[in-house]
């Protein structure tokens, strides 16, 4: 089946493959060819690509949507790119930096930033982990 991850920006992945893993709103999805079509939102983390291959790869996707289609399945997100292009340490510290502002927050709109910006970098602390996984 077909495979299209795209984010505001750009395309990140246009390709072939027979499974995509993401975590839904309601929990974890595995889609493979024929799988019923389905429109739902997803939550900030990793998604796995199985390639014709055998061998797979890792995105990130900061939420969005997932729309399966027959034959074509497509991720949009608002932010989306390899794991592999994720840089750990850079990650750790942005989560760092959303618990202090989490901890030192006044306002109620400031708390739900820093509550968004927590979620997004563990989510990536989270891609990261299951790209090292894979490669075990």
């Amino acid at each position: 089946m077909r495979c299209e991850i795209v984010s505001a920006e750009r395309e990140i992945y246009s390709g072939d493959v027979t499974m995509l893993v993401a975590t839904g709103t309601l929990g974890e999805l595995g889609i493979m060819p024929g799988h019923t079509p389905l429109l739902t939102g997803l939550k900030p983390g990793p998604v796995r690509l199985r390639m014709e291959d055998g061998e797979e790869d890792v995105f990130f996707a900061s939420g969005g949507f997932l729309e399966v289609q027959p034959n074509v399945v497509t991720i949009l997100a608002d932010t989306a790119e390899r794991a592999d292009s994720i840089d750990d340490a850079e990650a750790a510290e942005a989560a760092e930096a959303a618990r202090r502002a989490m901890s030192e927050a006044a306002a109620d709109m400031d708390y739900s930033r820093a509550t968004a910006m927590l979620a997004d970098a563990t989510a990536r602390q989270r891609t990261v982990e299951e790209l090292r996984r894979r490669r075990r």
